[in-house]
């Protein structure tokens, strides 16, 4: 269930790597309670829709927004003080500590002072990680890697998680352990912006569906909506 109110609105927004465009007049808006999955084929722009709301790849123009504050042009840290949390397509663990280690790391509260999110809440949530505590970040096979950075992210109790690619080179039984962990997030009300190549992946997680195609929003309904319409799913999903 969501409340219908913004958490993160993003309008018209421009993004560039260097003299290269990538995103053109871009904007999605995800309610609180929401999970919206951000869809499209491989450099369709869904990686740079996520960073530039996260600050790292900041429009030239247009408007990034959580729960109606500007955060155009802030720098990265301040906009995951305001409570964007978010997971990199290539997961970045500090290698050479403990799983412990990082997710103390990540440890605050969050915008509100909320603590919802602390070792004893992880480690119910993400039970495979508890008997990994001690083993140094590097040594995880990835997808136990994929599991430490998303909690990594919610121990810095965000009001939304950016999750970039979450099943991308993980064996079909880790991703069906994604799912179900992304299920259970869901199930408690966490905000959550999910960019995937995999339609399927998303089908039984997202509420919403926002299809991204050369850096142009083409599509925005339910998942519901997108399972259906063949045309939408041969033309921009298809691989």
């Amino acid at each position: 269930m969501t409340s219908g109110r913004e958490l993160i609105g993003v309008e018209g927004i421009d993004v560039f790597y260097g003299t290269s465009q990538i995103l053109f007049g871009v904007s999605l808006t995800v309610s609180e309670g929401q999970t919206m999955a951000l869809l499209g084929r491989n450099g369709a722009g869904k990686s740079t829709t996520l960073k530039a709301i996260a600050g790292i790849a900041p429009p030239l123009r247009g408007a990034v927004r959580v729960l109606g504050q500007s955060l155009q042009g802030r720098q990265p840290h301040v906009i995951a003080r305001a409570g964007v949390g978010f997971v990199p397509e290539d997961r970045q663990v500090f290698p050479e500590h403990s799983v412990e280690d990082n997710l103390l790391i990540a440890a605050k509260k969050g915008p509100d002072g909320q603590d919802h999110w602390n070792l004893t809440r992880v480690y119910e949530t993400f039970p495979l990680l508890a008997p990994l505590k001690n083993r140094t970040a590097g040594t995880l096979s990835g997808g136990e890697q994929q599991m430490l950075t998303i909690a990594r992210a919610l121990m810095g109790n965000p009001r939304a998680l950016l999750l970039d690619e979450p099943s991308e080179g993980l064996a079909p039984v880790i991703v069906h352990g994604i799912g179900e962990l992304l299920r259970t997030l869901r199930d408690m009300g966490v905000t959550v912006l999910l960019a995937e190549q995999n339609m399927h992946f998303c089908l039984g997680i997202a509420s919403h569906a926002t299809v991204i195609d050369k850096g142009h929003i083409v599509y925005l309904d339910t998942i519901e909506a997108l399972r259906k319409d063949e045309a939408v799913k041969s033309r921009y999903l298809a691989l």
